[in-house]
């Protein structure tokens, strides 16, 4: 690991912004993403999560602040080239070819950072470089099991997994998963959790999840926003004990 990689966060957002018309979906919001480090950021419908995590990936441009990715001011980068650069994500809904198997999805989504556009004549289903990429990602997400099945007949958690493994495939450093835990039960939920505990060894991790039980057992910092704003952020332990937490968002006596 390079010097910059064990001493800096792999993603800084400072005083981030976005305003649409006069409403401030997101203000002043500021955090890092550090290796080996999972942050959640949590809050109630409206708060602004998914505008952020926006934001950060290039979706949508800022209105005030700055994003800076792997020691490089990112903040006008479209999001393609932050991708590029080393920014993977998931989101709410899935983004799957149903009628593709678990193998060619993340060969397509390793190709995407692979392309060969003066390599006419041999197949893209042959590149070995993206087949190997997609593979490798696919054993690390679970799925090996299933890798010719179809995505469309996989269960929920698993189609879950298939994004993340469709987001490995392109080797990111830092990802950024929106609710995947949305919609699982108890069994597919546990799997996740181990999944996202294994790939916080190689990754900064931003995760934006209403599973308060989940997200108090995987993450090392929590960022609790409301109405756009940060309001608290720590530990979970802190979190957990913040008066004003209790009050605007867990619930008294949580």
């Amino acid at each position: 690991m390079s010097d910059f990689a064990a001493s800096a966060p792999w993603l800084r957002a400072e005083r981030i912004s976005r305003h649409f018309g006069g409403v401030k979906a997101v203000e002043d919001v500021s955090l890092t993403l550090h290796p080996g480090q999972l942050h959640a950021v949590i809050g109630t419908n409206g708060a602004g999560k998914s505008t952020l995590v926006n934001v950060l990936s290039g979706e949508i441009d800022v209105s005030g602040g700055c994003v800076e990715l792997l020691g490089q001011d990112a903040t006008r980068w479209t999001q393609p080239r932050r991708a590029r650069a080393g920014l993977g994500r998931s989101y709410q809904r899935n983004n799957i070819f149903g009628a593709f198997s678990v193998r060619e999805n993340c060969r397509l989504a390793a190709q995407s950072r692979l392309p060969r556009v003066f390599d006419w004549w041999t197949p893209a289903s042959r590149c070995a470089t993206s087949m190997s990429s997609a593979e490798q990602a696919i054993e690390k997400a679970g799925l090996a099991a299933v890798i010719d099945r179809p995505a469309g007949a996989l269960s929920h958690g698993q189609k879950r997994q298939l994004e993340i493994a469709m987001c490995l495939a392109t080797h990111p450093k830092v990802l950024m998963l929106d609710e995947p835990l949305a919609g699982m039960g108890a069994e597919e939920s546990e799997r996740m959790l181990a999944l996202l505990h294994d790939l916080k060894a190689s990754h900064a991790l931003l995760l934006v999840e209403h599973d308060m039980d989940a997200v108090f057992k995987v993450a090392d910092i929590i960022t609790v926003m409301v109405d756009g704003r940060v309001l608290a952020s720590g530990d979970p332990a802190s979190i957990r004990a913040n008066a004003e937490v209790q009050v605007a968002y867990l619930g008294e006596g949580i």
